[in-house]
Parts: structure tokens; sequence; C-alpha cells
């Protein structure tokens, strides 16, 4: 990016000031390091521009009706500003063009649904509450959240791009999951040298060619592995994939035709992700301890996580990158893709979360919060706040005595951009995370009591069993027994 483009970005910086991190994915906002703490200080004159937003809002016929209304926000994080952090766009423009507040009702991430569940029984107010993979149908089921239909014009432009993506979760006829954006993909992280010294291809290049699939995958690895000197142990990948693999198909374990549930276990797709894990394990590919990062002894050719590790693995392996006069990493040794795709998959698909905020059964303010929705969603869309986003997000941060915290290049952020957009790759969700703890139950870790769908993802990949076959034939049946009392609801 050109000097005169980054002196026109500071200059928007000064009055469309936002706190949003990579691409407007993440819900929290970074605090900024203390190289830039005198820029990013909270104060008036760094206050996010609202009438970039006119055209969108000035006309919303909700913008009467959630004039002085309060949102009451249950949630183990606020999204009002701490700490000194500036207001994120999205909660800047429902206070300073519709008017409206937001109380923040605290809990705890282990507590949330007990709370949830003594306000609607108490009758105490709580209009919002964080999306997660248990809303959906499970929450909806026990009664706990009201559609968006009425409140949000999903007709609106500014949401043609997620049509597809807000389609997926309809449920019975209704939108009760409304996504404004797509955040945490899973990505591969990996160093082009080490790829360059092993005589490998550069996986971003395959991706960009539409090459990236399992077969050179599983060939780059296992010529990575099979190549270690003497002494040395190599690994093709360390992380978590196991979920990203099976959806790299384009299939979900539990499918949904609009009426019922339908089990799609014995998918052929699926069954040829979960041989390949097996084939993973089997050609002593991969590491299973757990590392937060691209392990930094050349040992392992590729690490499998969510962007969270990203800046973390750049600061392991390049503590001291190569930061240009404009304060930016425009280009690292370090790369990502994402997954690769099943060879006979028509595209990519992607593993990923999902922003989103739920609309709580009996609220009394649900056009303000249809109206807060659509202030994340301009956030994330609207060019002008993407643009200054990105500049923030790729500030390195430093400590108090000027050493390097962490960092993302410019090549990278772009990247992570990219496979957020529905256009280039599809994402999928999986309605069997959101059917209650025997389907899905995360931080147990034994066979006997982790949920189906982490035994699917897992099970192989943990050692616990060593076919797919096993795992399969074992939960089938359990499978159908959640399914039928889903469908009878």
């Amino acid at each position: 990016m050109n000097y005169l483009k980054r002196m026109l970005v500071f200059l928007l910086i000064v009055s469309s000031f936002l706190t949003l991190s990579a691409c407007g994915g993440n819900e929290s906002s970074k605090e900024a390091g203390s190289d830039s703490a005198e820029l990013y200080k909270h104060s008036d004159e760094f206050k996010t521009n609202v009438s970039l937003a006119d055209e969108y809002i000035n006309n919303d016929p909700n913008l009467e009706k959630v004039k002085g209304r309060t949102i009451y926000w249950l949630s183990y994080y606020d999204i009002n500003p701490i700490n000194n952090q500036d207001r994120s766009v999205a909660l800047s423009l429902f206070e300073d063009k519709y008017g409206g507040k937001v109380e923040y009702i605290s809990c705890t991430s282990d507590n949330k649904f007990d709370v949830l569940a003594s306000r609607l029984l108490s009758g105490d107010p709580v209009d919002m509450f964080p999306y997660e993979w248990e809303a959906l149908p499970n929450g909806v089921v026990k009664n706990q959240y009201m559609p968006l239909d009425d409140y949000i014009d999903l007709d609106d432009d500014i949401w043609s791009d997620m049509k597809d993506v807000i389609d997926m979760y309809e449920y019975k006829g209704s939108h009760y999951v409304v996504p404004y954006t797509i955040s945490d993909p899973l990505i591969l992280t990996y160093s082009r040298s080490i790829c360059e010294e092993n005589g490998l291809p550069d996986p971003y290049e395959l991706y960009k060619q539409g090459k990236w699939d399992w077969d050179i995958f599983m060939d780059m690895m296992t010529d990575f592995v099979g190549d270690a000197q003497d002494g040395k142990t190599r690994y093709g990948i360390n992380g978590w994939f196991g979920q990203a693999m099976i959806q790299s198909t384009g299939e979900t374990i539990i499918k949904y035709d609009g009426e019922k549930f339908l089990n799609n276990i014995k998918s052929k797709a699926v069954e040829e992700a979960e041989n390949t894990m097996e084939e993973i394990m089997r050609r002593g590919l991969y590491d299973n301890i757990w590392h937060g990062y691209l392990n930094n002894d050349e040992s392992t050719l590729f690490f499998a996580m969510s962007e969270w590790a990203l800046s973390e693995s750049n600061i392991k392996n390049d503590s001291e990158p190569d930061i240009g006069e404009e304060g930016f990493v425009e280009k690292g040794d370090l790369m990502v893709v994402p997954f690769p795709k099943n060879p006979d998959a028509d595209k990519y698909y992607l593993n990923c979360n999902f922003g989103a905020k739920m609309l709580v059964k009996n609220s009394s303010n649900p056009e303000a919060v249809g109206a807060y929705i659509k202030c994340e969603r301009l956030a994330s869309v609207m060019d002008e706040y993407k643009e200054v986003s990105k500049q923030k997000a790729l500030i390195p941060e430093r400590n108090a005595a000027g050493v390097l915290k962490r960092y993302i290049t410019e090549e990278q952020y772009d990247a992570l951009c990219e496979y957020r957009d529905p256009a280039n790759i599809t994402p999928l969700f999986d309605f069997g995370y959101g059917m209650g703890s025997r389907m899905f139950s995360d931080g147990k870790y034994t066979y006997e009591t982790r949920g189906i769908m982490d035994n699917i993802t897992s099970a192989l990949l943990n050692g616990d069993k060593d076919s797919w076959a096993v795992i399969r034939d074992e939960w089938s049946s359990v499978i159908d027994g959640i399914l039928k009392e889903y469908n009878s609801k």
C-alpha cells in the first residue's frame, strides 16, 4: 500500500476510528500497544464518524421505535468500552444514530445458560444473548429465543452476500440466528522457507490455483516427515483440525431438510475424510501435543488452529520482523491457507464460527436488538469502516518495555479477509453441535463421556479408536434416537 493511501487512511482514522479486529470478525476489541497508545486512546477526537452510515439508518422504520431504548445484554463479556477503549463502530452507530443504550448484565462462561434460564423464569429483563452453537436447535426448543425476521430487513442489500449463510440457519421457517460476519476460520499456518528448503510447493499459491486439496496436502506432509535427518523427529501437522477435515467435504454429520433432521454419519464423503485421518495417524504425521502456535524448531510443517494463534506464531518464529517505514509488517515468512478441499469437492468449504446475537424470548425491546445487529453488519460490511479496522489491526503491539508482543502481516490479514468472504469459500454449520451435551460436550476427555460430535472429529486423532467403522457403528443408532426427539418437537 503506497504512502498516499496510508496518509488518507490515517485521516479516516481520525474521523472514523473503530476497535474491531481483523475483517470485523471478532466480538471483542484488542487493546492497542504502548507504541500507539496516544493515537488510540479513548477521546472525542477519535470517535467513529457515524454519519457515514446515514443512508442505511435515517430511513430505517425501526429508528423511532428504538430511540431511548435500552438493550439488556446478558453475557460473559461487555460490548460497552472498558479500560479506556473506544466504542466499537456498532455501538457508536447504535447509540449515536438510533439513540439506544446497552446495559451489561454480567455472568461467566460457565453459568451463562443458568443465569439466562433464571432471568427468564423470574421475569428480570434480558433482551440479547451471545450466539453459541447450543442456540440452535436446543435453545430454541427450550423456548429461550425468538425469531429475528420481524425486526431485521433481510432483503436489504447489506445482507445480500450473507443470504446463503443466513438461510443455512433457517429453522422451521424462521431465522433465530442472523450472522452478520464470519469469524474464527480454521486455518493452516506454515513457513514458506521450510517449504522451500524441503522442495515443497507453496500452499497459498496452490490455493490460488485451485489445486490445494487433500492429495497434495498428504504428499507434502509425507515427504516432509520422510526427509527428516537421522535422530530428528518430524510431523506433518499439529493442532485441531478434525472438524475442518470433515467439513472440507461440504458435508455435515446432521442435515436439515427444512422440516426434519437427518443422520448423515454414513455419508461416503464423511467416510473418506475419516479414512484420511486414519491414514494421517497410520503414517505418524500428527503431533497430538498441545501448542498454541506453529512450533519454531522446524519440526512441524502445518499448524491447524483458528486465527487467534497467528500473532503468537509470528512472534515465536520471527520476533524481529522487518517493519516498514509506515510501521506495518507487509509480508513475512509465515503464511496461512484454509484447510484443503476434498479432491472430489466442487469448491472450498470453511470450518468457522459466525458473529451473531440472539433475541431472547419475551424481550421488551426486539426492535432495538434488531437495530443493534444491523449496526454490527454495517460495521463489518462498509468499506470505510473495514479499511480503518485493517490499519489498526496491522499495528504491531508492544509491551511497556517496547518489546514486540504480537503482530500479523498485511498479507496475512488480506488472506484472512479473503477466506471469510462467502463469495470465495462456503462456510458450513452443523446442527449436531446445537443438540445438547450428549451430542457436543466440549471439555470432556474420555471416549465414553465426550459428546458424539467430539468423538466423530477427534477420536481417531486422540488415539481413542483406530477405525472409523467402529466409531460410526457405535454412535449411529444413538444419533438416530437424539434426532427422533428433536424431530418430534
